[in-house]
């Protein structure tokens, strides 16, 4: 697998897959590139996609040094692209992801195509936080329970009910599990301290915004928050999706976003 250097000598680790004009997929907080593989194929088909293993994740570097930001995530992005030559690409972001395609689309509008931001936030100072009780039950000292808090909250019980009765218990956006502990804290406080409030406005690319309609980990009504903000962006919900709609609700959120990736 290929691999970039950050601006500060980081090596990042990508992976290209397919052929056409190329995608960009940037996974949630603490997951790598395995965040994007229960989908990932579908996409390929019809793009060249590109996924990432974030500073800190997968086959990436792990330096445990404060250049863990959302804005910085957005240059080792581009440094990839750079890398794999690709001067324009779409790029869809979920969760953390979202955040950080955010800044690459604000900062960097000549290099950003079409635009999805899915289960995402605009940030703290003007976003819609989780509440205290999913905090606390994600804060519990057994990380079993813990664990189970935040499948539940990634999917519906009835999902998650019929994969384990098919003896499917391996789940890709539940985090890297070979992150070390300081990149764990320093990817939650880079997402913590993320505000995009303002650079929102400066988005070109038109784009689309996604999300659950019963996100409660990311509330849903960031959606419209961003929306409000983006030029000329448009909203859609998916009913009844937790956060990883994209891969529960893969049957609808796939096409609709393909859909409008072609929409010229």
């Amino acid at each position: 697998m290929p691999h970039a250097y950050a601006p500060d000598g980081t090596a990042l680790h990508y992976e290209l897959r397919g052929t056409g004009e190329p995608l960009v997929l940037l996974s949630g907080q603490s997951n790598s590139r395995r965040w994007w593989d229960p989908v990932v194929a579908d996409f390929a088909a019809a793009y060249t996609t590109v996924t990432v293993d974030w500073r800190g994740t997968g086959e990436s570097e792990r330096p445990d040094t404060d250049t863990y930001s959302t804005r910085g995530f957005a240059a080792d992005v581009l440094a990839v692209l750079d890398d794999a030559g690709i001067g324009r690409a779409h790029v869809y972001g979920t969760s953390m992801g979202g955040r950080v395609a955010q800044w690459l689309a604000a900062d960097h509008p000549d290099r950003v195509e079409r635009l999805v931001l899915g289960c995402t936030s605009p940030g703290a100072p003007h976003g819609v936080e989780r509440g205290p009780k999913v905090r606390r039950a994600l804060a519990q000292a057994d990380p079993a329970a813990a664990r189970r808090v935040l499948l539940e909250l990634m999917y519906t019980p009835a999902w998650i009910a019929a994969r384990e009765a098919a003896g499917q218990t391996e789940f890709t956006t539940l985090g890297d599990p070979g992150m070390p502990a300081h990149a764990r804290r320093r990817h939650l406080r880079a997402s913590a301290r993320h505000d995009a409030w303002d650079a929102l406005t400066r988005i070109e690319a038109p784009t689309l915004v996604v999300h659950g309609g019963d996100d409660t980990f990311n509330p849903t009504a960031n959606a419209a928050l961003i929306a409000g903000r983006v030029p000329a962006a448009r909203t859609q919900l998916v009913p009844g999706a937790r956060h990883a709609y994209f891969e529960e609700f893969a049957d609808v959120a796939t096409p609709l976003v393909l859909g409008f990736l072609a929409d010229s």
